[in-house]
This record gives structure tokens, C-alpha cells and sequence, in this order.
């Protein structure tokens, strides 16, 4: 990705198509009615389709620094899903397989019949529900730092134990999980001020802050600065229960499952995977907190060309 120009005027609200024409690529903001929905999109490049699709707090911007490569060998497409930065905030519809279901309608709308699909964060969630609801129209899938939503989730540690902090490691300590569940408090308190919270989350979870840097977190909170995307972000956590109950009824998915984990989250990902799928390879990213393809996006980058080719 080329920086000049995003760093000299951060105050600067970046549009979409702004941001899109920066990358090399051919890179073009769209959008599409899909679904009962709205989403918007950027793709360029040519090829397969590689659907990209990123996660809380973010937006597809999360995947700036590896769509260049990627679409020298993919027609990339990188989602907003529904409730992120560009497309529509309805008051439901976001559980994970509703979720899939509008990404299976974009790709159906661009024309294509399958693709492949890498997901981080909750795009991984949504990754994988589109492989178990709609396999005809899978061909790989590339889940980043987390797996789709199952009985353990009830399992993971929100609260350091006695005797440690918030950055004893192994572990990560998941208290916006909760907070993410009350309805109406995180907008009023968030709304105009989400950059606070942004800047915890990233520092927390990177093992380099400077990863994503000053122009990208602006970029992010703009995304998250108003009450009605506070709420539609939240919307996809407090989708967990049902996300869970229909993991249950999924037959383990047959689509070959490539899974990149951080430092931290590795393990976990690896145990969960081999449960969820029946053909798995999982990779640990040195150096690599959960914001993997900001913080090495040329690893990221050469395990996914690998994988997809």
C-alpha cells in the first residue's frame, strides 16, 4: 500500500473511493442491494474471486496493505459486512449465517458462481458460516485469529486470574465481549469517542502499536463514530447465542480450511479448527498479535497466495 498522502493529513476524512483509488490495483468502491441489504465493496485485480472480509473494529480497509499482491493473482473483493463502514446498519439480521447469506448474494451478483473466501476477526465468523450453509459455493477458506462462534466460546477468560493483569501472557482478556452484549449503553458512551477505545483494542492486541498506524485508526473511528454503528458493530456479538445454536446443526466443512493464528490465539485456533472442518492446516505468524495482515501483511500475503493457488 502506498502511504504518501495518508499521512499528511490525518484530520482528513477518507472516503471510500479515496481510499480505494490509493491502492495499486485497479481498486473501485461499489455498492450492491443484496439480501434485504445494502453492502458496500471495493475489488480490483483479476482472476479467481478472493473474497476478503474483516472484522470489529475495523473495516475492509483492515486489508489495505495485502490487497496490492493479492490481486495480482485474484479478482479481490473486500466486504463491508452488514453494520460495517459503508453498508446499511439494520436493526437485525446479524447473525453469522444471515450474515453469509448476504455475501453469498454479492458474489451471485458480481457474476460469479464460487470463490474463495479469507475472513478475519468476526469476517472469519462469517467466513466460515458461508462454507457450512453454502458449500456448492466454496472453494477454499482462510480463517485469520478466530474460528466460528461454538460451545467453548462460553469458555473464554474475560477477567484476568488472581494474581495476573491485563498483559500476563498466555491469553487475552475479552471484556469488550461482554460489553459488547448491553444494549444501548456502549453507543451512549462510545458515540464521538470510539477512537479511545480503538486505540486500547490496538495496542492491546499488537505486538507493534506503530502497525496500524495514525491514518488507519482515524480511518477506523470515523467508521465507529456515530451511535447507529456503535450499535450495528455490537449487533454482531450479541448474535453470539444463536451464531452458537447454529454452529450445532453444521456438518464439519469440507472445503479446505487454511487457519492463520497469532502468538496468542494459535492454540486456540488450532484445537477449534480441528473440530470444525475436514481438511485443516493451521499456521502460526510470528511476531503477530490478532491484527494479523496489518501487522505482517507479507507473510499473510504469501500463506494465502500459497494456500488459494
Amino acid at each position: 500500500m502506498r502511504e504518501t498522502g495518508m499521512t499528511e493529513a490525518v484530520t482528513h476524512v477518507w472516503t471510500d473511493e479515496e481510499l480505494a483509488r490509493s491502492l495499486e490495483g485497479g481498486f473501485t468502491s461499489a455498492h450492491a442491494d443484496v439480501n434485504g441489504t445494502r453492502l458496500h465493496y471495493v475489488s480490483g485485480g483479476s482472476g479467481e474471486p478472493l473474497v476478503l472480509l474483516g472484522g470489529w473494529p475495523q473495516t475492509w480497509w483492515q486489508f489495505h496493505k495485502i490487497m496490492p499482491e493479492l490481486a495480482r493473482h485474484y479478482r479481490v473483493i473486500a466486504v463491508d459486512l452488514r453494520g460495517m463502514g459503508g453498508s446499511a446498519k439494520p436493526e437485525g439480521g446479524y447473525d453469522k449465517k444471515t450474515m453469509a447469506r448476504d455475501v453469498r448474494e454479492l458474489v451471485r451478483h458480481l457474476g460469479h458462481d464460487s470463490a474463495h473466501l479469507a475472513g478475519h476477526d468476526i469476517g472469519a465468523m462469517v467466513a466460515y458460516a458461508y462454507a457450512a450453509n453454502h458449500p456448492e459455493a466454496t472453494r477454499r477458506v482462510a480463517l485469520l485469529d478466530v474460528a466460528h462462534p461454538d460451545e467453548q466460546m462460553w469458555q473464554l477468560p474475560l477477567l484476568p486470574e488472581a494474581g495476573a493483569d491485563w498483559h500476563d501472557r498466555p491469553g487475552i482478556y475479552l471484556w469488550w465481549f461482554a460489553f459488547n452484549q448491553v444494549k444501548g449503553l456502549p453507543e451512549q458512551l462510545l458515540a464521538g469517542r470510539f477512537d479511545l477505545l480503538h486505540d486500547w483494542l490496538f495496542d492491546y492486541q499488537l505486538k507493534d502499536p506503530a502497525s496500524i498506524g495514525e491514518a488507519a485508526r482515524a480511518v477506523y473511528a470515523h467508521a465507529y463514530s456515530t451511535a447507529d454503528a456503535v450499535r450495528a458493530g455490537n449487533g454482531w456479538y450479541q448474535a453470539f447465542t444463536q451464531d452458537i445454536a447454529d454452529f450445532a446443526t453444521y456438518e464439519r466443512v469440507e472445503a479446505p480450511i487454511l487457519g492463520l493464528g497469532g502468538e496468542t490465539n494459535y492454540p486456540y485456533l488450532r484445537d477449534r479448527l480441528s473440530v470444525h472442518g475436514t481438511d485443516v492446516r493451521v499456521l502460526a505468524v510470528p511476531d503477530s498479535g490478532h491484527y494479523l495482515a496489518e501487522e505482517q501483511p507479507e507473510r499473510v500475503t504469501k500463506e494465502l497466495v500459497e494456500f488459494f493457488a
